[in-house]
């Protein structure tokens, strides 16, 4: 299986450029504008995708990723259903990088090898398991690196440098810093200690690269963490905007807009 991710990052390292990542919850405001919504994120410059699988009883989101999971459970968008959108995704997109961002209880009820099965046949590149605590990966890992998948590392604030060195050890893809303490959601500026603290994760958890996320919400904030990281990654700022829209087609526009003006920085 072609290597996606560590093409992606290369490239970027080649280029002398960072990474940008966009996550989205499938299914929202409908499971066809979430669809064309990946494909516009991937045309305006995103590099990766994180396709959101929606919960019920989420603990990590904010209030901007909560409202969209309802929406899209609404509106069926079942994790069979993202599947089969991946499916497509990857079809058109066959050198995107795309990770499955789901919640643990979710994977869990599909079945982990089925699960990791289907994301190996589909083409898919990784998994985020945002509640999977590090001890407790025993039952993942070996399945996603038997299937060619990343499962990828979180880290906070409190995560102190030897536990990151922990974390990622013997990991692929890349790893996912939080760079807030809380829940998810777009930021006007980046928290007092994130440059001296993705600085810190950075050099412990080379040669993975380092993603930075939670809080970017703009080109500008977007700027300044890419300059202590490899990557960094949108999430919130783009659903708020398919949200807030007055319709599907103009959110994916001012969707695909951000991203332009985010991978302009970069």
């Amino acid at each position: 299986m072609t290597n996606r991710i560590e093409n992606l990052f290369s490239a970027c390292r080649r280029d002398g450029r960072k990474a940008l990542i966009g996550y989205l919850t499938m299914g929202c405001p409908t499971c066809e504008a979430g669809e064309k919504l990946a494909d516009r994120m991937i045309e305006s410059g995103a590099d990766m995708l994180e396709l959101g699988v929606p919960f019920s009883d989420p603990t990590a989101d904010g209030p901007v990723i909560q409202r969209a999971g309802h929406v899209a459970l609404a509106n069926g968008a079942t994790l069979e259903k993202i599947l089969k959108t991946a499916g497509k995704l990857r079809r058109r997109h066959p050198e995107t990088p795309m990770i499955l961002f789901s919640y643990f209880n979710v994977m869990l009820n599909r079945g982990l090898e089925k699960l990791t099965a289907e994301l190996e046949t589909i083409g898919m590149d990784g998994i985020l398991a945002v509640d999977l605590p590090f001890e407790e990966e025993g039952e993942l890992l070996p399945l996603c690196r038997r299937r060619n998948l990343a499962l990828i590392p979180l880290l906070s604030p409190a995560t102190g440098t030897e536990r990151a060195r922990k974390l990622t050890a013997g990991k692929t893809g890349f790893a996912y810093c939080i760079m807030v303490r809380g829940v998810t959601g777009a930021r006007s500026v980046l928290a007092d200690d994130a440059v001296e603290m993705l600085t810190g994760l950075r050099s412990a958890v080379a040669p993975l690269p380092l993603a930075a996320g939670f809080g970017i919400s703009s080109p500008e904030t977007a700027r300044e963490a890419a300059a202590h990281a490899d990557a960094v990654v949108v999430g919130s700022a783009v659903v708020s905007r398919m949200l807030d829209a007055a319709t599907p087609e103009e959110g994916i526009r001012d969707c695909g807009e951000f991203i332009s003006a985010l991978k302009a920085v970069l």
